[in-house]
């Protein structure tokens, strides 16, 4: 089994996009237009209590199952922490890969990220991480980019 799991900090809005753009629910040759983030799975609808549990978005082209995960700020903790129960069962980590979501983001994200997960000003929240993660967009499709590029080249 191949897992790819990206992750951020609260599994609700870096790690659904780089996911949505790996599984090209989101365009990889433009920036979207922000009516096309409301169907997307999970995007701004991570509950608090789902924190720390992947959730499952797809399977790529390449045969990989992709996840999404919030970690807060545990995944200083946490990566070790799996890579060390794998190597103790003695399971080849070949076949997994954690990619870490958090791109330099714009400002704004952060503040709606807050305004909507946290205070529950979930329309005014979302227009606002909306429009921060089309502002760092390109720096999403940079990073799916190269984590695609990087299953390819294991692909062949």
């Amino acid at each position: 089994m191949k897992i790819l799991v990206y992750y951020c900090y609260g599994g609700a809005h870096t790690s659904v996009t780089c996911a949505s753009i790996h599984l090209n629910y989101l365009p990889s040759d433009r920036i979207p237009g922000p009516e096309e983030f409301a169907p997307l799975p999970f995007y701004d609808k991570m509950d608090h209590d789902k924190l720390g549990t992947p959730v499952y978005m797809g399977r790529d082209e390449y045969g990989w199952d992709v996840y999404i995960i919030g970690l807060k700020r545990a995944n200083a903790v946490i990566i070790p922490a799996i890579r060390t129960y794998l190597n103790a069962c003695g399971k080849d980590q070949a076949d997994l890969l954690l990619v870490n979501a958090l791109v330099e983001l714009h400002p704004l994200t952060s503040i709606g990220g807050y305004s909507s997960r946290r205070l529950g000003l979930l329309s005014l929240g979302r227009r606002m991480t909306v429009w921060g993660i089309r502002k760092s967009y390109p720096k999403f499709l940079d990073l799916v980019s190269r984590v695609k590029e990087n299953l390819r080249m294991r692909h062949y």
